[in-house]
């Protein structure tokens, strides 16, 4: 789920290696019972002094095989598990949460100090297969500049995109391949129901809506209130992406503005989670729970903000001052029941590209 998320930076792209370590690097550690392997999409990011901290008090080296985005990071874990590239998963999200647990991805774990991770985000109780660690809300953003210029209010809700004033205005990104095009499009789900969705797109895709690949392109080449919107092609004031994307305009700006670009649809926000697991052959089970651990810790969880542009999900875990300023969680986001999620997910999916891409 992560803002593709430093804004590509601004670069959740987060602009980072596709394969970064503490520890070596080398293949060859991966069964070493001082090393253990997180695995996880491109936007895993950290600060070195919080990861540092934990190696030395733990005694492991942490390897981090970052394995695209989530989506792609998912599926490969699930082709491999009979023989993981390492130990913990990190990354995969509510939407997409039954496809792991359905394949056997990982194995039970109860992390120390789950006690502490807030109710709402707890699944899978029975068994403890994953441990959430972080939560972000997908929604609609608007370049402020545009609406002021036009003298236009900006959209609140998902009724407001469908109204002739926003016609040939909204981006988005592609469901069968883009996490926050899925979580739109389980929004919407969430918001008209089973029945009521495809007609909501019907009438999304008559007031001109664009659909783009993935987030990279929908927020840095097409959504004119980015710092990549400069772009002469960059006319849509209004894209799918976070609301932690606000802050992360501000914070890598430079010079700093005293307030963000871009603002937020609160009415259009669906909530994901992401979570984190023991991989079912994990060859280093011990290291593997020792970091499960800490990543519910609430040195890491303080760490995410900034870093990954997410909130932490434990209790106490406060967030910097400039992120709930220009990034706060919706307060009545749009949600789905994993299980929900699990039945419909991919008839949803086939039945929205029929719609909307053909």
């Amino acid at each position: 789920m992560s803002i593709k998320r430093t804004i590509t930076a601004v670069g959740i792209g987060l602009g980072l290696v596709t394969l970064s370590a503490c520890g070596s690097a080398d293949s060859s550690d991966a069964g070493d019972s001082k090393t253990v392997t997180l695995v996880s999409h491109d936007s895993f990011a950290y600060s070195k002094s919080v990861l540092n901290a934990f190696e030395k008090e733990s005694g492991y080296k942490v390897r981090i095989l970052k394995d695209g985005d989530a989506g792609q990071a998912v599926n490969k874990a699930v082709l491999t598990k009979d023989n993981p590239q390492g130990d913990v998963f990190f990354g995969v999200d509510n939407t997409l949460l039954s496809r792991a647990l359905d394949n056997g991805l990982f194995q039970p774990y109860e992390a120390s100090g789950s006690d502490r991770i807030l109710p709402e985000y707890r699944v899978d109780q029975d068994k403890h297969r994953v441990t959430p660690i972080d939560s972000g809300d997908i929604c609609v953003n608007y370049d402020k500049k545009y609406f002021a210029d036009h003298k236009l209010a900006p959209p609140t809700s998902f009724d407001d995109l469908i109204k002739p004033a926003y016609k040939n205005l909204l981006v988005t990104e592609n469901a069968s391949t883009s996490s926050p095009g899925l979580g739109f499009l389980l929004g919407t789900a969430a918001e008209y129901g089973d029945e009521g969705w495809p007609d909501y797109w019907k009438k999304l895709k008559a007031n001109g809506v664009k659909v783009v690949d993935g987030w990279e392109q929908a927020y840095n080449d097409e959504f004119s209130g980015s710092a990549g919107g400069k772009k002469a092609k960059a006319d849509r004031p209004l894209v799918v992406s976070y609301a932690s994307s606000p802050p992360a305009e501000v914070i890598y700006a430079d010079p700093k503005p005293t307030t963000a670009p871009t603002g937020v649809a609160s009415g259009t926000c669906f909530r994901q989670v992401e979570y984190a697991g023991l991989l079912s052959n994990a060859k280093n089970t011990k290291g593997g729970k020792a970091l499960i651990d800490f990543l519910v810790s609430k040195k890491f969880q303080e760490d995410m903000p900034l870093n990954m542009f997410v909130y932490p999900v434990v209790e106490g875990a406060e967030v910097p001052a400039e992120f709930t300023q220009f990034g706060p969680q919706a307060k009545d986001p749009e949600t789905l029941a994993p299980a929900e999620i699990a039945d419909n997910r991919d008839q949803w999916v086939k039945s929205w590209t029929s719609l909307v891409l053909k």
